[in-house]
């Protein structure tokens, strides 16, 4: 039953220390470089749209500074793009992608300066971007991108949390530099817990996924990657402050809701979702940052990623799936 997914969830802590020691010093030089600059775009597809979100509004909750997050074609179509004092990060697993090169070679035209974080050494985007960070993941097989997916993660917030050198942004990348020995513990500690949700929850074929700030992104990932991709289950992201605007008219009894939990000011919202929930029988699955580390709470998509992970994987054990594979998704889209 080791599916690649299972040996590149192990590799996570190493992927994140070799990153860290190989790519450090120069995603301070990214850094300083990114100070300069008035406005941000981040830009990715799947999963690495994900990692955009997560690390936008991460940033929004210490900084007024202007980011924005676009999907590749997105961007690429936009009309109007601030090409002076605006930089623009690009992620990519694969450093391939055709929507994500199509942003990156569009950047290049208008004069933007274009970082890529890659982790494919060979890759066009990691070529053509103005600077790259590759990220130490070795060759990603499973479709979740389970390494990469830490590891790019960890990539943005190095760049954008050190923007600001007040003690705030510091706690932040102090407690990045914990971040291997802690996903360790984790992998470890939380399989058979999941193991027993995957049991409980098999035979649902749809999810809902609901998370405030940084852990929106993580609902993405958790519903448009590993849900859809990995388990081949319907599913839907929200940010928990949506609750009430649609999905309340959707929460039954037995519909399974997932909920992200990190404490943060927009939290208020996903507790009263969850409570409310709960009153009408709905099957909630709450996963709270808290329950597994206590280190910057801004770092939660980092830590409940993993139970998740293991969440995922034996869900589609269960269900006699492999998930580590996909059914339709190649280097060509369409």
């Amino acid at each position: 039953m080791h599916y690649k997914m299972y040996e590149e969830m192990m590799a996570q802590p190493q992927s994140l220390r070799d990153t860290i020691k190989a790519e450090e010093s120069h995603l301070k030089e990214i850094a300083d470089k990114f100070k300069e600059f008035e406005r941000i775009y981040l830009v990715g597809c799947g999963s690495s749209l994900s990692t955009c979100y997560s690390a936008k509004d991460a940033l929004g909750i210490l900084s007024d500074k202007e980011v924005e997050v676009y999907t590749g074609y997105e961007f690429y179509y936009h009309k109007k793009l601030q090409s002076e004092d605006a930089g623009v990060i690009l992620t990519s697993q694969s450093g391939e992608t055709a929507d994500t090169l199509a942003a990156l070679r569009r950047s290049l035209k208008q004069g933007l300066y274009t970082v890529s974080i890659t982790n494919e050494s060979e890759s066009t985007m990691l070529k053509e971007a103005d600077d790259a960070v590759l990220t130490r993941s070795g060759r990603e097989t499973a479709i979740l991108g389970t390494k990469t997916y830490m590891t790019q993660l960890l990539s943005l917030y190095q760049i954008l949390f050190r923007l600001d050198d007040s003690p705030k942004f510091q706690d932040v990348i102090n407690d990045l530099e914990k971040l291997p020995d802690i996903s360790q513990r984790i992998i470890k500690d939380t399989e058979e817990v999941n193991k027993n949700h995957a049991d409980k929850f098999k035979d649902h074929e749809f999810f809902y996924c609901m998370g405030s700030g940084p852990n929106y992104g993580l609902a993405y990932k958790l519903a448009m990657t590993m849900l859809m991709e990995g388990a081949l289950k319907h599913a839907c992201p929200l940010y928990s402050g949506e609750f009430r605007h649609g999905l309340i008219e959707r929460a039954e009894e037995n519909v399974p809701l997932i909920f992200l939990d990190a404490d943060y000011p927009g939290d208020e919202l996903t507790h009263k979702s969850w409570d409310f929930s709960q009153k009408i029988g709905a099957n909630n699955l709450i996963y709270k940052m808290q329950d597994y580390t206590n280190i910057n709470p801004l770092l939660s998509p980092f830590i409940l990623v993993i139970p998740l992970e293991w969440f995922i994987y034996y869900l589609a054990h269960y269900n006699g799936e492999d998930p580590g594979s996909t059914r339709h998704i190649g280097k060509v889209r369409y």
